[in-house]
């Protein structure tokens, strides 16, 4: 089977997914777009962003560009506190939690404070126990050993330039999305794409799978990073 059958068969399938990859269900959309703790509980924070197209008009998008969550200095006072209550029943440890809170009244309320002024409207020593009480408390204090990773390999400039073309042509169209966006740039710069696939293949990437995902997601972070200039 020539290279040529392999890419266009790689193309072929690219087109012909309709994944809609901007959606919620994309388990790498947000982890590569916001910073957050693994699993503190948090509130997003909204605010609206305007992008310039190639017709000079501006459109206002609606994007979550910030998460609530505790200073550093906060976080290593409340992480201490977690650990020494790790095993306390959940009567001893609410116990305990209302002497720390006293105990450290000052730096509560300076962290209670920052959070205010910038617009969180939740029940912020609520957040501050639950943090401690099902994050911390749980959270193991081993370093894991870092597993080996293959070397990066990032898609070609061509694309890239071809890809922010097309969101910048298309980004003021009430009906644009990230999904139906890829799916019709795909249609329009097959050439492109093969030279694409030609470029990951001769850097080790064969898998016809890997090279879909690793596209689709350069073309959903390409729209993300330019929604938030």
């Amino acid at each position: 089977m020539s290279n040529e059958y392999d890419n266009n068969n790689i193309i072929a399938n690219i087109i012909a997914d309709n994944t809609d990859i901007g959606s919620d269900n994309d388990s790498s959309y947000s982890r590569t777009i916001y910073n957050r703790y693994d699993s503190i509980p948090t509130a997003e924070h909204n605010k609206k962003d305007s992008v310039k197209g190639n017709n000079n008009s501006e459109t206002s998008i609606a994007i979550n560009i910030f998460r609530f969550k505790f200073t550093d200095d906060f976080t290593r006072e409340l992480y201490k506190f977690s650990k020494i209550h790790q095993y306390d029943h959940r009567k001893d440890f609410k116990e305990a939690w209302n002497v720390w809170i006293e105990e450290n009244k000052d730096l509560v309320e300076e962290e209670s404070s920052r959070l205010t002024d910038l617009g969180y409207e939740g029940d912020i020593l609520d957040k501050m126990f639950k943090s401690a009480r099902y994050y911390f408390r749980k959270k193991s204090s081993e370093k894991k050993v870092p597993k080996d990773r293959r070397v990066y390999v990032g898609v070609q400039k061509d694309l890239l330039e071809c890809m922010d073309e097309h969101i910048m042509r298309n980004i003021n169209d009430k009906e644009y999305k990230p999904s139906t966006g890829f799916l019709e740039f795909c249609k329009q710069n097959v050439d492109t794409l093969k030279e694409e696939v030609n470029n990951l293949c001769n850097s080790g990437i064969t898998n016809t799978l890997e090279i879909k995902e690793k596209i689709k997601k350069t073309y959903k972070n390409r729209y993300f990073m330019i929604i938030n200039k």
